[in-house]
């Protein structure tokens, strides 16, 4: 089968040759009659999930109902729902049969029945605490709880069938809610508003249906809260989370054990035999004690930093270095390093945020520093906010080894050097305290026609301490001038102003190394 549908994608005469994804390999599981593949985008490799769905016709009940949750994804957009990216659909000839084939295309996502039981393998070989996989849980069912809100309180459309299968996983460990096929508007006055529940409730499992869905009492359901059925299907969603198996009766849902403490009384009213008792989603997103987590807290206050004052943001990155030590460090380096990153870049995050983003970088590998730490950092250098510019050079040891000389002579330099007019002492200190770390990178280009032109000026700075370094960094640099460049500017620097220097720790500094550059 998987050798056959590469064969449609790749562009056989009778398959979708101008689908622009190759398609790779399946994932073990996915939502009802549909396949989920990892695919990769023809045009610059990046990865994709590709879902598709086979009927021996047009007509035939799977494919009808697919068309709806293909629609149904493409219009409706929310964070915390799939992303949809193309889809087309094909007839093509199987041997001697014909099948009509659905392919839909999404964000990169994984079924989160496989990256629970990742988690869980991590943890058992990490020792780590269940409060750390709670803590994950509570996230994602955060984000999914968000996702239902939305549709039934928003929109007045009921999903129908939220379980653990309805729910994938992003790179950056965002759960997010698909599986659209018998997504259907609410309505109690209406009595077509639930079309495509009525003609495809046949594709939900009998485990997942509260007591009027499995009854088919249409009039009960018109007569219940939009959030009825999909406040069912989240307590269906937590049974098979905590216990770690997929739901095959109904009555299962009674078992307990494996609820957490916290959340074990929104559960029961989530499956409330009652319609009309049923908790909201939007209630338990607002009320539920299992949801006051810091992980939850943390990632919330990121994603609405816009409304937060100076006060209460300078406060949160002060604390949050400490903080992330708390945090499960696959999320904060796969979810807050990407949010912190960016509200640095568009000036959302105040200058300690900094601090927290190198402490995070530090757990990268060196490739995947590169990739998500210094494009950042390289941007904030054109920074006009001053406590930016300060804790950048603050903490240049940190990064600067692994920033390439091209960057650091045509990007960082350039904004680096306004440091040395600054009219702050301090920054002018800093700036040419970075130097020991950024001249080695800097060609012989910027260092003979800038560099050594700003830290001639520094030598006869108003402060005695900075022409006192002055000094001692053009000793330190003296290796990476030209022989040429030597003879022309140190000796000079060092005989005519530090030796005649008034501030004796400046004399003392260019009488050392006047001694030291003998040797070249």
């Amino acid at each position: 089968m998987l050798k056959f549908l590469k064969g449609v994608v790749g562009g056989s005469s009778t398959g979708v040759k101008d689908l622009p994804y190759n398609i790779g390999e399946p994932y073990a599981s996915a939502w009802g009659s549909w396949v989920h593949y990892r695919g990769t985008s023809k045009d610059d490799g990046a990865p994709v999930s590709i879902f598709s769905l086979s009927g021996s016709n047009a007509n035939d009940g799977h494919l009808v109902a697919g068309r709806n949750g293909v629609k149904r994804l493409r219009t409706v957009r929310h964070p915390n729902i799939l992303s949809f990216l193309h889809s087309t659909e094909v007839e093509t000839l199987d041997g001697s049969s014909a099948k009509v084939t659905i392919y839909m295309v999404t964000e990169p996502v994984m079924p989160l029945s496989e990256r629970s039981r990742n988690w869980d393998h991590i943890n058992s070989i990490c020792l780590l605490s269940s409060y750390i996989r709670d803590e994950y849980y509570a996230w994602g069912l955060h984000r999914i709880a968000k996702a239902v809100s939305f549709l039934n309180n928003d929109c007045k459309l009921v999903h129908g069938n939220v379980c653990m299968a309805s729910v994938v996983v992003t790179q950056t460990l965002d759960w997010k809610l698909h599986a659209f096929d018998v997504l259907s508007e609410f309505d109690g006055n209406n009595e077509a508003a639930t079309g495509p529940m009525l003609q495809y409730e046949w594709l939900i499992g009998s485990q997942y249906k509260p007591m009027e869905l499995s009854k088919s009492d249409w009039a009960a359901i018109r007569n219940s809260p939009p959030w009825a059925i999909d406040s069912w299907g989240l307590g269906c969603l937590i049974y098979e989370l905590f216990s770690g198996m997929k739901l095959s009766r109904t009555e299962e849902l009674r078992n307990t054990a494996s609820i957490p403490k916290s959340l074990l009384q929104d559960y029961q009213r989530l499956l409330s035999s009652t319609p009309s008792r049923r908790l909201n989603s939007s209630k338990l997103l607002d009320n539920s004690e299992y949801f006051q987590n810091k992980l939850v807290e943390t990632i919330h206050f990121m994603e609405i930093l816009n409304l937060k004052d100076s006060v209460e943001k300078d406060t949160f990155f002060r604390k949050l270095p400490n903080l992330a030590d708390q945090l499960p460090r696959e999320i904060v380096v796969k979810k807050l390093l990407p949010l912190l990153a960016s509200a640095l870049e568009f000036g959302s995050a105040t200058a300690p945020a900094l601090t927290a983003l190198l402490k995070m970088g530090s757990w990268l590998s060196t490739e995947e520093y590169g990739l998500k730490v210094l494009p950042t950092i390289v941007k904030l250098f054109a920074s006009n906010d001053r406590a930016i510019r300060v804790g950048l050079l603050q903490h240049i040891d940190q990064y600067g080894e692994a920033l390439s000389s091209q960057t650091v002579d045509e990007q960082v330099y350039p904004h680096v050097a306004n440091g040395f007019s600054d009219t702050s002492a301090f920054l002018r200190e800093l700036t040419l305290k970075s130097m020991l770390v950024l001249a080695p990178k800097l060609s012989q280009r910027t260092i003979s026609g800038s560099l050594l032109k700003f830290l001639s000026k520094l030598q006869v700075d108003e402060e005695p301490a900075i022409r006192t370094n002055t000094t001692i960094l053009l000793g330190n640099i003296a290796s990476y001038l030209s022989e040429g460049t030597r003879k022309r500017v140190l000796i000079n620097a060092f005989t005519v102003r530090a030796l005649r220097d008034t501030f004796s720790p400046a004399r003392g500094a260019g009488k050392g190394l006047l001694v030291f550059l003998t040797s070249y």
